[in-house]
């Protein structure tokens, strides 16, 4: 925990989007490596589009399965908007061909930031 004279030191943190991510692999609840390639480079878009203003990070079920399925109630892929610990937005699976970022953006402004 950082000191009470550090704190407002601290910049003020962007809301971020969980991208709750199933393992990569053979299996059927997998993505396969050509999907999570494809994935990926979404993702890169989408924080582009977004800039500063909200921060993508992956989750991998494989690598942090306890934080996966503390967010996720429904299954994987999933992305969960936050701003501080507070649930803002969630989805179920990825997004195909809608203007997330723009999604994204006015979910964020909604709830005042």
């Amino acid at each position: 925990m950082f000191s009470s004279a550090i704190v407002p030191l601290l910049p003020a943190h962007a809301a971020m989007l969980l991208v709750l991510l199933p393992t990569v692999g053979p299996g059927n609840r997998q993505e396969s490596p050509l999907a999570r390639t494809t994935t990926n480079q979404l993702l890169k878009g989408l924080q582009l589009q977004l800039g500063t203003a909200i921060h993508v990070l992956k989750v991998d079920e494989g690598s942090h399965p306890a934080v996966v399925h503390a967010f996720d109630g429904r299954g994987v892929p999933a992305f969960v908007l936050l701003r501080d610990g507070a649930e803002l937005w969630r989805q179920q699976g990825l997004p195909e061909g809608a203007p997330m970022a723009a999604l994204l953006l006015s979910k964020l402004a909604e709830a005042g930031g």
